[in-house]
């Protein structure tokens, strides 16, 4: 069977977990996330821990990637997921407007990011935001499309990028 499907997921205090016919639920303090039940996958939950296996051979690689999203699901309830962003250039600038992201980014016009219902957006400073939400996956998504508004140039590195992230540089024209 596979390694990451053997791996059981802990389930911390305060997060539940539930399976319907058809629904995969986890609940935490962060909030209620759901999963469409995979076929082929068995659950058993013992003194805290919960732990997948499969029920065919040709269901074992869909036991590991439940798993992996099911640890992430239990992760984001308990202590849920954040994603730092930089703004890098002059006049570049992040600021909230109520729930709304308006980004000042050399546009004409400013841009105002409606955050999807599960995320939270914050800016400690002009030049970072912080995205954080239970959902993993949507978290990532909404990061990107953020950076998708002026990705990182190669020439100058001007543009919203992630925190940590490496711009490889391109040289010049020379004359």
């Amino acid at each position: 069977m596979s390694r990451v499907a053997k791996k059981p997921i802990s389930l911390p205090k305060g997060v539940e977990f539930n399976v319907s016919n058809d629904q995969v639920v986890v609940k935490g303090p962060k909030g209620s996330l759901s999963l469409a039940k995979p076929a082929g996958v068995e659950f058993k939950v013992e003194n805290g821990v919960l732990q997948l296996s499969a029920v065919e051979a040709a269901n074992i690689p869909m036991a590991g990637t439940a798993r992996a999203i099911l640890a992430n699901m239990v992760t984001g309830v308990a202590e849920g997921f954040t994603r730092k962003l930089e703004l890098v250039g002059v006049g570049y600038r992040a600021a909230m407007q109520g729930k709304d992201l308006n980004l000042s980014l050399g546009f004409s016009h400013p841009v105002v990011f409606v955050a999807p219902e599960g995320i939270t957006l914050a800016t400690p400073t002009q030049t970072e935001i912080l995205v954080t939400g239970a959902d993993k996956q949507l978290v990532g998504e909404v990061a990107a499309k953020i950076r998708a508004y002026r990705k990182p140039e190669p020439y100058k590195g001007k543009g919203i990028r992630y925190s940590g992230e490496k711009i490889i540089m391109k040289e010049a024209k020379k004359a």
